[in-house]
């Protein structure tokens, strides 16, 4: 089976559907250290593309990649099964300001554009729950989902979305995502979900993996009190080191890795004294995980509006690309990109590139690691996904 992979971001999604045994033509992502880290993982270690000729491997902007290969697509007619991936999601998440104005709204109409130049049998789509969501507009209503639906069904295809929750897949996030599956078939588009939910018990049995990981479970072995030595990356920063593997979900990230390597993206922020004892009093406040904003007054310093301090027996909340939107359950620290990666189900082999934060007005460009694994697909899941393509 071959397919596409649109936004293809850091390559959470591809990496699943590589496990699960599709063959990759070609990713389309703008961002250079995506890409990169994309490259890395997917294309330098194991080849799992067989790249055009005529497309440089190179971060290409989805429009760019129209108006200079339109040609070259329409060719790949009846020549590619499945086109996957969805548009940046930040403009419709309701985690932020859901501007109507924001231009990465507007790439789902480029992504409709290439499925009509290319015409799979079928195609995967995946997006915040917000993009169900209607945007007011000119004192109307402006629901992106149902735009999509609709130019899909014009182009021949049949269509079945849902919500769905990670955490029912063995991610250790309760991560809620709209997934949208269109095939040419109406009996194939009928049948994904219920084939998807039907595989979760015999998927997860055969890797030994449980269906509810907590985050201990999913990153119990990291903590900075099992060591830590210089950052091999970055100069004046501490990198973990494991400790011992203490649960299935633990020994299935690192079964790739060597217990003498050193966790890759494992670096610990240098957090000051009075940030320190503000995580402290944090961590106290609640044996369950919740959100704590100023205007609760239970504790002196928080200016963040908004911070989530993990217990260890619960399941994360939406990993987002903000470090400090949550307290590490056991330590007064933020996670690491490898403690968020390891909650993403990203396995430990796979190396993140680029730098590890940006800041301000950046966020809006740059991607750097923690925004990488946020705003990935999480690769447990993709891999659910891609067995179920595979039966079709």
């Amino acid at each position: 089976m071959i397919y596409i992979d649109l936004f293809a971001g850091s390559g959470g999604l591809s990496l699943g559907l590589h496990n699960a045994g599709l063959q990759g033509l070609f990713a389309v992502e703008r961002n250079k250290d995506a890409f990169e880290t994309l490259k890395y993982n997917l294309i330098n270690k194991c080849s799992h593309f067989k790249w055009p000729t005529w497309l440089e491997i190179k971060n290409w902007d989805i429009n760019e990649l129209l108006a200079e290969h339109k040609n070259e697509l329409a060719q790949l007619k009846g020549k590619v099964d499945l086109v996957a991936g969805g548009p940046p999601c930040q403009g419709f998440s309701m985690a932020g300001k859901r501007e109507k104005n924001d231009n990465r709204n507007q790439l789902m109409h480029s992504y409709i554009e290439i499925v009509k130049l290319v015409d799979p049998q079928i195609l995967f789509f995946e997006n915040v729950q917000g993009f169900t969501v209607d945007f007011q507009e000119n004192g109307k209503k402006k629901n992106y989902s149902a735009i999509l639906v609709k130019d899909l069904k014009k182009l021949g295809y049949h269509i079945n979305f849902q919500i769905v929750t990670m955490s029912k897949f063995g991610v250790p996030q309760n991560r809620k995502r709209f997934i949208l599956f269109a095939s040419k078939d109406r009996k194939v588009s009928q049948l994904f979900f219920e084939k998807l939910y039907g595989n979760i018990n015999s998927f997860l049995d055969n890797k030994k993996l449980k269906p509810r990981v907590t985050v201990a479970e999913a990153i119990g072995d990291l903590m900075k009190s099992k060591g830590y030595v210089e950052s091999p990356d970055t100069k004046r920063f501490n990198n973990g080191l494991y400790g011992n593997v203490e649960s299935t979900y633990q020994r299935f990230m690192r079964k790739d890795i060597s217990s003498d390597k050193l966790p890759d993206s494992h670096r610990f922020a240098n957090h000051r004294t009075p940030t320190i004892k503000l995580f402290r009093d944090l961590m106290r406040v609640s044996d369950t995980a919740i959100r704590i904003t100023p205007s609760m007054n239970v504790v002196e310093g928080l200016k963040k509006r908004g911070v989530t301090p993990l217990k260890e027996d619960s399941v994360c909340n939406t990993i987002t690309s903000i470090p400090d939107d949550y307290i590490h359950y056991a330590e007064p620290r933020i996670m690491t990109v490898r403690e968020h990666a390891r909650i993403q189900s990203f396995p430990d082999d796979y190396e993140f590139k680029g730098p590890y934060t940006t800041g301000g007005e950046r966020r809006k460009i740059d991607v750097p690691r923690y925004t990488q694994v946020a705003n990935a697909i999480p690769p447990l899941f993709a891999e659910q996904v891609g067995e179920v393509l595979l039966s079709f």
